[in-house]
Protein backbone atom coordinates (compact mmCIF):
# COMPACT_ATOMS: atom_id res chain seq x y z
CA UNK A 1 0.00 0.00 0.00
CA UNK A 2 1.46 3.20 -1.44
CA UNK A 3 1.14 6.11 1.75
CA UNK A 4 0.58 9.69 -0.71
CA UNK A 5 1.26 12.11 2.28
CA UNK A 6 -0.21 15.73 1.69
CA UNK A 7 2.47 16.94 -0.70
CA UNK A 8 1.53 14.31 -2.95
CA UNK A 9 -2.34 14.93 -3.24
CA UNK A 10 -3.46 16.04 -6.36
CA UNK A 11 -6.10 18.61 -7.84
CA UNK A 12 -5.75 22.85 -7.75
CA UNK A 13 -4.37 24.73 -5.22
CA UNK A 14 -6.82 27.73 -3.56
CA UNK A 15 -5.20 31.23 -3.10
CA UNK A 16 -6.60 32.08 -0.08
CA UNK A 17 -4.93 36.09 -0.80
CA UNK A 18 -3.46 38.31 1.92
CA UNK A 19 -4.09 37.79 5.93
CA UNK A 20 -5.77 40.45 7.22
CA UNK A 21 -2.80 42.06 8.87
CA UNK A 22 -1.77 42.82 5.26
CA UNK A 23 -5.07 43.79 4.42
CA UNK A 24 -5.09 46.16 7.14
CA UNK A 25 -1.37 47.51 6.52
CA UNK A 26 -2.17 48.39 2.45
CA UNK A 27 -5.23 50.43 3.16
CA UNK A 28 -3.37 53.62 3.70
CA UNK A 29 -1.81 53.26 0.42
CA UNK A 30 -5.60 52.81 -1.17
CA UNK A 31 -6.70 56.04 0.35
CA UNK A 32 -3.61 58.36 -0.52
CA UNK A 33 -4.90 57.40 -4.26
CA UNK A 34 -8.24 58.14 -3.71
CA UNK A 35 -7.99 60.96 -2.31
CA UNK A 36 -5.36 62.38 -4.83
CA UNK A 37 -8.11 61.34 -7.75
CA UNK A 38 -10.40 63.01 -5.75
CA UNK A 39 -8.19 66.15 -5.00
CA UNK A 40 -7.16 66.42 -8.73
CA UNK A 41 -10.48 66.20 -9.74
CA UNK A 42 -11.45 69.12 -7.45
CA UNK A 43 -8.70 70.72 -8.64
CA UNK A 44 -9.49 70.97 -12.50
CA UNK A 45 -13.14 71.97 -11.32
CA UNK A 46 -11.95 74.94 -9.42
CA UNK A 47 -9.53 75.77 -12.04
CA UNK A 48 -12.37 75.78 -14.68
CA UNK A 49 -14.72 77.80 -12.62
CA UNK A 50 -12.04 80.27 -12.19
CA UNK A 51 -11.42 79.85 -15.51
CA UNK A 52 -15.15 80.56 -16.42
CA UNK A 53 -15.06 83.42 -13.85
CA UNK A 54 -12.08 85.49 -15.29
CA UNK A 55 -13.58 85.10 -18.78
CA UNK A 56 -16.62 86.58 -17.69
CA UNK A 57 -15.22 89.42 -15.78
CA UNK A 58 -12.68 90.06 -18.96
CA UNK A 59 -15.59 89.75 -21.03
CA UNK A 60 -17.58 91.92 -19.39
CA UNK A 61 -14.60 94.78 -18.58
CA UNK A 62 -13.88 94.77 -22.40
CA UNK A 63 -17.45 95.19 -22.97
CA UNK A 64 -16.86 98.90 -21.07
CA UNK A 65 -16.38 101.59 -23.29
CA UNK A 66 -14.21 104.65 -22.34
CA UNK A 67 -13.24 108.17 -22.75
CA UNK A 68 -11.10 110.03 -22.20
CA UNK A 69 -12.48 113.78 -21.39
CA UNK A 70 -9.76 115.33 -19.51
CA UNK A 71 -7.03 114.34 -22.74
CA UNK A 72 -10.23 115.53 -25.11
CA UNK A 73 -10.89 118.51 -22.95
CA UNK A 74 -7.71 119.69 -21.83
CA UNK A 75 -6.47 122.20 -18.94
CA UNK A 76 -9.19 125.10 -20.17
CA UNK A 77 -11.76 123.55 -17.42
CA UNK A 78 -13.63 125.21 -14.58
CA UNK A 79 -12.56 124.53 -10.91
CA UNK A 80 -14.46 123.39 -8.06
CA UNK A 81 -15.31 125.98 -5.68
CA UNK A 82 -14.15 125.33 -1.97
CA UNK A 83 -17.47 124.90 -0.80
CA UNK A 84 -17.84 121.94 -3.17
CA UNK A 85 -14.35 120.71 -3.11
CA UNK A 86 -15.15 116.29 -2.39
CA UNK A 87 -18.32 116.59 -4.07
CA UNK A 88 -19.05 114.80 -7.33
CA UNK A 89 -20.34 116.21 -10.55
CA UNK A 90 -21.77 113.23 -13.15
CA UNK A 91 -23.32 113.85 -16.39
CA UNK A 92 -26.07 111.05 -17.17
CA UNK A 93 -26.68 110.88 -21.20
CA UNK A 94 -29.15 108.71 -22.42
CA UNK A 95 -28.57 108.25 -26.66
CA UNK A 96 -31.02 107.81 -28.67
CA UNK A 97 -29.20 105.65 -31.16
CA UNK A 98 -31.24 103.73 -33.97
CA UNK A 99 -28.28 101.67 -34.52
CA UNK A 100 -27.83 97.83 -33.82
CA UNK A 101 -30.17 96.74 -30.63
CA UNK A 102 -31.61 100.03 -30.85
CA UNK A 103 -32.73 99.90 -34.21
CA UNK A 104 -35.58 97.26 -33.01
CA UNK A 105 -36.82 99.77 -30.29
CA UNK A 106 -37.51 103.09 -32.11
CA UNK A 107 -38.38 102.17 -35.63
CA UNK A 108 -35.70 101.03 -37.70
CA UNK A 109 -31.97 101.89 -37.98
CA UNK A 110 -31.37 105.22 -39.10
CA UNK A 111 -27.49 105.78 -38.11
CA UNK A 112 -25.98 108.36 -35.93
CA UNK A 113 -27.32 108.92 -32.61
CA UNK A 114 -28.13 112.04 -30.24
CA UNK A 115 -28.43 112.98 -26.69
CA UNK A 116 -32.05 112.32 -26.13
CA UNK A 117 -31.68 112.69 -22.11
CA UNK A 118 -29.16 114.89 -20.52
CA UNK A 119 -28.66 114.93 -16.55
CA UNK A 120 -25.90 116.78 -14.51
CA UNK A 121 -25.79 115.02 -11.01
CA UNK A 122 -24.40 116.18 -8.32
CA UNK A 123 -23.35 114.31 -5.19
CA UNK A 124 -22.43 116.25 -2.19
CA UNK A 125 -18.87 115.20 -0.81
CA UNK A 126 -20.75 112.82 2.28
CA UNK A 127 -22.24 111.37 -0.40
CA UNK A 128 -25.76 112.10 1.39
CA UNK A 129 -27.88 114.23 -0.74
CA UNK A 130 -27.89 114.78 -4.62
CA UNK A 131 -29.38 117.34 -7.31
CA UNK A 132 -29.79 116.03 -10.72
CA UNK A 133 -30.35 118.99 -13.35
CA UNK A 134 -32.24 118.08 -16.27
CA UNK A 135 -30.90 120.07 -19.73
CA UNK A 136 -34.38 120.38 -22.33
CA UNK A 137 -32.72 119.02 -25.71
CA UNK A 138 -34.76 121.88 -27.40
CA UNK A 139 -32.48 124.04 -25.75
CA UNK A 140 -30.24 126.55 -28.13
CA UNK A 141 -26.59 126.21 -27.05
CA UNK A 142 -23.11 127.98 -28.10
CA UNK A 143 -21.12 124.43 -28.80
CA UNK A 144 -17.70 125.23 -28.21
CA UNK A 145 -14.59 123.61 -30.48
CA UNK A 146 -14.61 120.08 -30.14
CA UNK A 147 -12.54 117.02 -31.56
CA UNK A 148 -15.15 114.50 -33.66
CA UNK A 149 -14.61 111.37 -32.08
CA UNK A 150 -13.84 110.18 -36.39
CA UNK A 151 -11.09 112.16 -35.98
CA UNK A 152 -10.76 116.12 -36.79
CA UNK A 153 -12.16 119.42 -35.36
CA UNK A 154 -15.43 120.99 -35.42
CA UNK A 155 -14.82 124.52 -34.97
CA UNK A 156 -17.81 126.62 -32.42
CA UNK A 157 -21.52 127.69 -33.29
CA UNK A 158 -24.01 129.61 -32.01
CA UNK A 159 -27.56 128.75 -31.21
CA UNK A 160 -27.43 124.94 -31.53
CA UNK A 161 -30.10 122.71 -30.49
CA UNK A 162 -28.35 120.62 -27.24
CA UNK A 163 -29.21 117.34 -28.70
CA UNK A 164 -27.16 117.94 -31.57
CA UNK A 165 -24.16 118.43 -29.96
CA UNK A 166 -23.71 114.93 -29.31
CA UNK A 167 -24.12 114.30 -33.04
CA UNK A 168 -21.33 116.44 -33.61
CA UNK A 169 -18.80 115.60 -31.27
CA UNK A 170 -19.89 112.96 -29.49
CA UNK A 171 -19.90 112.78 -25.08
CA UNK A 172 -16.57 114.44 -24.62
CA UNK A 173 -18.19 117.49 -26.47
CA UNK A 174 -21.13 117.28 -24.66
CA UNK A 175 -19.36 117.02 -21.39
CA UNK A 176 -16.94 120.04 -22.67
CA UNK A 177 -20.48 122.29 -24.18
CA UNK A 178 -22.13 121.15 -20.33
CA UNK A 179 -19.18 122.96 -18.83
CA UNK A 180 -18.98 126.22 -20.55
CA UNK A 181 -22.64 127.04 -20.19
CA UNK A 182 -22.37 126.06 -16.40
CA UNK A 183 -19.12 126.97 -15.12
CA UNK A 184 -19.45 123.05 -13.23
CA UNK A 185 -16.88 121.06 -13.48
CA UNK A 186 -18.01 117.33 -14.46
CA UNK A 187 -15.84 114.58 -12.88
CA UNK A 188 -17.68 111.18 -14.17
CA UNK A 189 -19.79 110.55 -17.44
CA UNK A 190 -22.09 107.94 -17.61
CA UNK A 191 -24.32 107.69 -21.27
CA UNK A 192 -26.52 104.33 -21.86
CA UNK A 193 -27.93 104.08 -25.28
CA UNK A 194 -31.77 102.32 -25.76
CA UNK A 195 -31.02 98.69 -25.61
CA UNK A 196 -29.43 98.96 -22.22
CA UNK A 197 -32.14 101.00 -20.20
CA UNK A 198 -34.48 98.35 -21.32
CA UNK A 199 -32.54 95.36 -20.31
CA UNK A 200 -31.28 96.79 -17.39
CA UNK A 201 -34.97 97.12 -15.78
CA UNK A 202 -36.20 94.04 -17.58
CA UNK A 203 -33.56 92.42 -14.89
CA UNK A 204 -34.49 94.73 -12.28
CA UNK A 205 -38.32 92.85 -12.72
CA UNK A 206 -39.51 96.46 -14.11
CA UNK A 207 -40.15 99.28 -11.94
CA UNK A 208 -43.23 100.47 -10.21
CA UNK A 209 -44.10 103.91 -11.20
CA UNK A 210 -47.42 106.40 -9.50
CA UNK A 211 -49.09 107.61 -13.08
CA UNK A 212 -49.87 111.32 -11.19
CA UNK A 213 -51.63 112.36 -15.02
CA UNK A 214 -53.23 110.05 -18.00
CA UNK A 215 -50.45 109.92 -20.87
CA UNK A 216 -52.26 109.38 -23.71
CA UNK A 217 -49.90 109.13 -26.62
CA UNK A 218 -52.04 108.23 -29.65
CA UNK A 219 -49.20 108.84 -31.92
CA UNK A 220 -47.34 106.61 -30.36
CA UNK A 221 -49.78 104.17 -29.01
CA UNK A 222 -48.68 104.61 -25.06
CA UNK A 223 -51.62 104.68 -22.85
CA UNK A 224 -51.29 104.95 -19.22
CA UNK A 225 -54.28 105.92 -16.56
CA UNK A 226 -53.13 107.51 -13.13
CA UNK A 227 -52.81 105.09 -11.13
CA UNK A 228 -49.64 102.89 -9.83
CA UNK A 229 -48.07 100.43 -12.93
CA UNK A 230 -45.23 98.09 -12.96
CA UNK A 231 -43.92 98.41 -16.12
CA UNK A 232 -40.95 96.52 -18.22
CA UNK A 233 -38.17 97.52 -19.77
CA UNK A 234 -40.21 98.16 -22.82
CA UNK A 235 -42.83 100.06 -21.35
CA UNK A 236 -40.50 102.09 -19.48
CA UNK A 237 -38.47 103.23 -22.51
CA UNK A 238 -41.58 104.43 -24.03
CA UNK A 239 -42.75 106.24 -20.58
CA UNK A 240 -39.80 108.19 -20.62
CA UNK A 241 -39.60 108.79 -24.13
CA UNK A 242 -43.60 109.70 -24.48
CA UNK A 243 -44.04 113.57 -25.02
CA UNK A 244 -47.40 113.56 -27.21
CA UNK A 245 -50.37 113.47 -25.18
CA UNK A 246 -48.98 113.98 -22.03
CA UNK A 247 -49.08 117.72 -20.81
CA UNK A 248 -48.67 120.64 -23.75
CA UNK A 249 -46.37 117.78 -26.01
CA UNK A 250 -43.43 119.23 -25.94
CA UNK A 251 -40.03 118.33 -24.25
CA UNK A 252 -40.73 119.92 -20.46
CA UNK A 253 -43.80 117.81 -19.86
CA UNK A 254 -41.29 114.64 -21.02
CA UNK A 255 -38.85 115.40 -18.17
CA UNK A 256 -40.75 115.57 -15.51
CA UNK A 257 -41.49 111.97 -16.33
CA UNK A 258 -38.21 111.37 -16.56
CA UNK A 259 -37.43 112.78 -13.20
CA UNK A 260 -40.36 110.75 -12.09
CA UNK A 261 -38.96 107.35 -13.51
CA UNK A 262 -35.42 108.18 -12.02
CA UNK A 263 -36.26 108.66 -8.55
CA UNK A 264 -38.44 105.15 -8.90
CA UNK A 265 -35.48 103.56 -10.29
CA UNK A 266 -33.56 104.66 -7.89
CA UNK A 267 -35.81 103.33 -5.25
CA UNK A 268 -36.43 100.18 -6.97
CA UNK A 269 -32.27 99.65 -6.70
CA UNK A 270 -32.32 100.25 -2.79
CA UNK A 271 -35.29 98.13 -2.81
CA UNK A 272 -33.37 94.94 -3.83
CA UNK A 273 -30.40 95.62 -2.19
CA UNK A 274 -28.09 95.67 -5.88
CA UNK A 275 -25.30 96.97 -4.79
CA UNK A 276 -25.27 95.04 -1.49
CA UNK A 277 -25.65 91.50 -3.89
CA UNK A 278 -22.68 90.42 -5.78
CA UNK A 279 -25.17 88.33 -7.60
CA UNK A 280 -27.82 90.67 -8.76
CA UNK A 281 -24.84 93.11 -9.37
CA UNK A 282 -23.22 91.02 -11.80
CA UNK A 283 -26.38 90.28 -14.01
CA UNK A 284 -27.00 93.76 -14.04
CA UNK A 285 -23.40 94.49 -15.44
CA UNK A 286 -23.99 92.17 -17.31
CA UNK A 287 -26.80 93.69 -19.23
CA UNK A 288 -25.31 97.51 -18.79
CA UNK A 289 -21.71 96.94 -20.05
CA UNK A 290 -22.54 96.52 -24.07
CA UNK A 291 -24.84 99.45 -23.36
CA UNK A 292 -22.34 101.74 -21.34
CA UNK A 293 -20.37 104.42 -22.03
CA UNK A 294 -17.99 106.08 -19.32
CA UNK A 295 -15.06 108.50 -18.81
CA UNK A 296 -12.23 106.74 -18.38
CA UNK A 297 -11.82 106.66 -14.58
CA UNK A 298 -15.02 104.43 -14.70
CA UNK A 299 -13.98 102.00 -17.29
CA UNK A 300 -13.80 98.98 -15.39
CA UNK A 301 -15.75 96.64 -13.53
CA UNK A 302 -14.06 97.34 -10.24
CA UNK A 303 -14.40 101.32 -10.62
CA UNK A 304 -18.25 100.93 -11.57
CA UNK A 305 -18.89 98.75 -8.40
CA UNK A 306 -17.07 101.23 -6.09
CA UNK A 307 -18.48 104.10 -7.48
CA UNK A 308 -21.99 102.50 -7.37
CA UNK A 309 -21.56 101.64 -3.60
CA UNK A 310 -20.30 105.08 -2.38
CA UNK A 311 -23.64 105.80 -3.99
CA UNK A 312 -25.79 103.79 -1.02
CA UNK A 313 -25.92 106.54 1.11
CA UNK A 314 -28.39 108.81 -1.14
CA UNK A 315 -32.02 109.00 -0.48
CA UNK A 316 -34.32 108.21 -3.39
CA UNK A 317 -37.06 110.21 -2.20
CA UNK A 318 -34.79 113.32 -0.93
CA UNK A 319 -32.91 113.44 -3.68
CA UNK A 320 -33.69 116.79 -5.71
CA UNK A 321 -34.82 116.81 -9.07
CA UNK A 322 -34.60 120.26 -11.62
CA UNK A 323 -35.32 121.30 -14.90
CA UNK A 324 -32.75 123.83 -16.07
CA UNK A 325 -35.23 126.84 -16.15
CA UNK A 326 -35.96 127.91 -19.55
CA UNK A 327 -38.27 129.88 -21.81
CA UNK A 328 -39.17 130.33 -25.04
CA UNK A 329 -36.71 131.43 -27.35
CA UNK A 330 -38.33 134.59 -29.49
CA UNK A 331 -36.78 134.09 -32.91
CA UNK A 332 -37.97 130.59 -32.84
CA UNK A 333 -40.90 129.50 -30.68
CA UNK A 334 -40.15 125.46 -31.40
CA UNK A 335 -36.90 126.34 -29.11
CA UNK A 336 -36.07 127.69 -25.58
CA UNK A 337 -32.92 129.57 -24.36
CA UNK A 338 -32.10 129.21 -20.72
CA UNK A 339 -33.76 131.64 -18.54
CA UNK A 340 -32.37 134.48 -16.40
CA UNK A 341 -30.99 134.79 -13.98
CA UNK A 342 -32.81 131.33 -12.97
CA UNK A 343 -30.44 129.61 -15.09
CA UNK A 344 -27.55 130.95 -13.84
CA UNK A 345 -28.86 130.47 -9.82
CA UNK A 346 -28.98 127.05 -10.50
CA UNK A 347 -25.50 126.55 -11.86
CA UNK A 348 -24.00 128.77 -9.18
CA UNK A 349 -25.90 126.05 -6.59
CA UNK A 350 -24.17 123.05 -8.50
CA UNK A 351 -20.81 125.04 -8.47
CA UNK A 352 -21.00 125.51 -4.66
CA UNK A 353 -22.76 122.75 -3.46
CA UNK A 354 -25.58 124.59 -2.21
CA UNK A 355 -29.24 123.91 -2.20
CA UNK A 356 -31.37 124.93 -5.43
CA UNK A 357 -33.34 128.46 -4.38
CA UNK A 358 -37.18 128.17 -4.78
CA UNK A 359 -36.41 131.34 -7.05
CA UNK A 360 -34.51 129.31 -9.73
CA UNK A 361 -37.22 127.00 -9.98
CA UNK A 362 -39.91 128.15 -12.14
CA UNK A 363 -39.24 127.58 -15.81
CA UNK A 364 -41.30 130.93 -18.01
CA UNK A 365 -41.50 128.33 -21.12
CA UNK A 366 -43.17 125.56 -18.54
CA UNK A 367 -46.77 126.07 -16.86
CA UNK A 368 -45.41 122.41 -14.81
Amino acid sequence: MTHTGPAERSGPLTHTGPSASERRAGRPGRRRRVWRVAGAGCAVVLLGAAAAGWWAYRSLDGALTGVDIGRALGDDRPRKAPGALGATNLLVLGSDSRAGDNAALDGGDLGGARSDTALVVHVSADRGDAVAVSIPRDTLVDRPACTRPGGGESGPASRVMFNSVYTTGGPACVVKTVEKMSGVRIDHLMEIDFAGFKEVVDELGGVTVEVREPIRDTKGGFTLEPGTHRLDGTESLRFVRTRHGYRDGSDLGRIGLQQQFLTSLLREVQRQDLLGSPTKSFRIARSLTGSLTTDSELASLPALVEFGRSMRGIDPASMDTVMLPVAYDRADPNRVVPAQPQADEVWRALREGAPVPASARRSPASAG
